[in-house]
């Protein structure tokens, strides 16, 4: 791929699950806009979980905070090697302006959860590279690609922390090597960054709330809050947003509105332009759920509850919304509607969508979409 076609965006383009939960060997392409599809216990969860937990770790998190539940991600039917340790391996691929960049983390559960591995490589050049010399202690040997006096430098990183993240802090860039390296981990990490994990929950969304941040949770409990900071925030995109709002939704829609309550909570309403108005609280689960998709579809990270990049031009981000059931409760006509609306909004190149369907021959003719397929 040469230099002018390279996307400047950085983003992932494949997602690799090597042994994790009830994957081995998998390969995930992944497009501006994507499906994976498979039936009941095929891993499609698990893949999101995946995908996930590389984010957090990218933006620095620690690796139990980032894997509550460890053994749960240890390949099915593994076994304990003689010094009774067992883990779990994943990786991604990273495009943008430095070419594709490969990361590859091996993570040990038991009997410690550590990062035991990690390799970082671009252009078939192993630019970092980690491994567990001595369980006693709590590091991991690193390399990273000089290409100076010495051709690479060793020096031990934690082994609670991905170090890829950690390299900003370590390399010093005054090499052609180092420089290399520093932005190959940069791409990787950007790429990484501004996650949104989304699966609205109609149940809590029927409720007025509190006003607060005005940043939208993953489950959307505070859409009404984040309405009520939003509608006048830019006319156009509200615009857009509630005729995709009547696309999906039973009757006339003229907008969608905020209304404070005497009690200090707020609930959103929408404006059947007759004079009209019909809370949240009246519609039907699949309703809500369309809904609150296409508000995180229209919103940046801005308004929805992410750890953005802040020393990124917001140019060079881009938002990927991991939706689980990204068709649950909807009917044909919601799920083919917010489908298009997802692929014309990751075809800006701003947003990017992974998401999780039992069957997906309804998607199969619109275009944009990419779909997956996962054997059970």
């Amino acid at each position: 791929m040469s230099a002018e076609t390279r996307p400047s965006r950085p983003h992932l383009s494949e997602l690799r699950l090597s042994a994790f939960a009830a994957h081995r060997r998998v390969r995930l392409p992944l497009g501006p806009c994507t499906l994976l599809v498979g039936p009941s216990g095929s891993g499609k969860t698990s893949a999101l979980r995946a995908y996930e937990a590389l984010a957090r770790l990218g933006g620095g998190g620690e690796v139990g905070e980032v894997f509550a539940d460890p053994a749960a991600c240890v390949p099915d039917r593994a076994r304990p090697d003689a010094q009774r340790r067992r883990g779990f391996r994943i990786g991604c691929t990273a495009d943008g302006p430095e070419g594709p960049v490969r990361l590859d983390v091996a993570v040990q559960a038991e009997p410690e959860l550590r990062i035991v591995g990690e390799r970082l490589t671009a252009g078939g050049v192993v630019l970092l590279e980690t491994a567990l010399r001595d369980p006693s202690r709590r590091f991991v040997q690193a390399a990273w690609h000089t290409a100076g006096s010495a051709p690479v430098t060793r020096a031990p990183l934690p082994d609670d922390r991905l170090g890829t993240a950690l390299l900003p802090l370590r390399v010093a860039g005054k090499t052609d090597g180092q420089r290399r390296v520093l932005a190959a981990a940069e791409q990787m990490v950007v790429a990484l960054r501004s996650v949104f994990a989304c699966d609205p929950r109609p149940d809590r969304m029927r409720v007025p709330v509190p006003t607060g941040s005005g940043r939208l949770l993953g489950g959307c409990d505070n859409l009404a809050d984040v309405l009520w900071r939003t509608h006048a925030e830019c006319v156009r995109r509200y615009a857009q947003f509630v005729a995709s709002v009547g696309a999906g939704c039973t009757g006339p829609v003229a907008g969608v509105h905020a209304e404070l309550l005497g009690d200090g909570t707020v609930r959103a309403v929408l404006d059947r332009g007759d004079g009209g108005r019909t809370a949240l609280g009246r519609l039907g689960d699949g309703e809500l759920r369309y809904l609150a998709l296409a508000l995180v579809l229209f919103t940046g990270p801005g308004v929805l509850e992410v750890d953005p990049a802040g020393e990124v031009p917001a140019a060079m981000q881009t938002l990927t919304v991991l939706a689980d059931g990204f068709d649950r409760r909807l009917d044909p006509r919601q799920r083919d509607e917010l489908l298009r609306l997802a692929a014309r909004m990751c075809d800006r190149g701003h947003i990017r969508l992974l998401g999780t369907v039992t069957d997906a021959s309804w998607a199969a003719r619109t275009e944009g979409v990419t779909v997956v397929h996962l054997d059970a």
